[in-house]
């Protein structure tokens, strides 16, 4: 009998758990932001999340592979690909409460946007104790050129309220996974 260690390497079996390993296919990258403070939303048409946003960095949240960039609520992704993109709308009033829209808008030449998904948080009638909703959102971004595909989330409501943020747990917040190859 020939003892374990003088057994050699299966070099092709080796190779291909090496490959797998390193396959440019697999989720490469995994990121989140969040908004770090609360503000007060007026009445207006579409408003883009541009300031106090911040990568995630609570003890126990985690990232994988290149961050996200982000200038002026707008997203550059860091590498090609397929990416799921998630928008969570967090917000609360002491009034009475219309409606609040959220929409994720994709850009594919770095100019104009589109809409490619919409939420919405609606409740009737008079509530008190700073009533609260938030939505959740999320469409698949194929990202075929990181300088021209870009994302920003939006915002909307007829009445002044508050979208809610935090610098230490997520209340709005945007999830980006690469999921694969484009």
């Amino acid at each position: 009998n020939m003892a374990l260690s003088t057994i050699g390497t299966n070099s092709i079996a080796d190779d291909a758990v090496t490959s797998a390993k390193t396959e440019t296919g697999l989720m490469t990258t995994t990121d989140q932001f969040r908004l770090t403070t609360a503000f007060s939303a007026t009445a207006s048409s579409e408003q883009v999340i541009s300031s106090n946003l911040e990568r995630v960095d609570t003890s126990g949240q985690g990232t994988l592979g290149s961050a996200m960039t982000e200038s002026s609520g707008v997203f550059t992704f860091p590498s090609t690909g397929i990416y799921l993109v998630r928008y969570g709308l967090y917000t609360f009033d002491n009034s009475v409460w219309t409606y609040c829209y959220s929409k994720i808008q994709v850009t594919t030449n770095n100019s104009s946007y589109t809409n490619v998904a919409y939420g919405s948080t609606s409740m009737t009638g008079t509530m008190t104790n700073y009533p609260e909703q938030s939505c959740l959102i999320d469409t698949l971004v194929d990202v075929t050129d990181t300088s021209n595909v870009k994302v920003r989330f939006v915002y909307h409501t007829p009445e002044t309220i508050s979208i809610s943020g935090d610098t230490n747990i997520n209340r709005t917040y945007f999830t980006f996974m690469r999921l694969g190859d484009t």
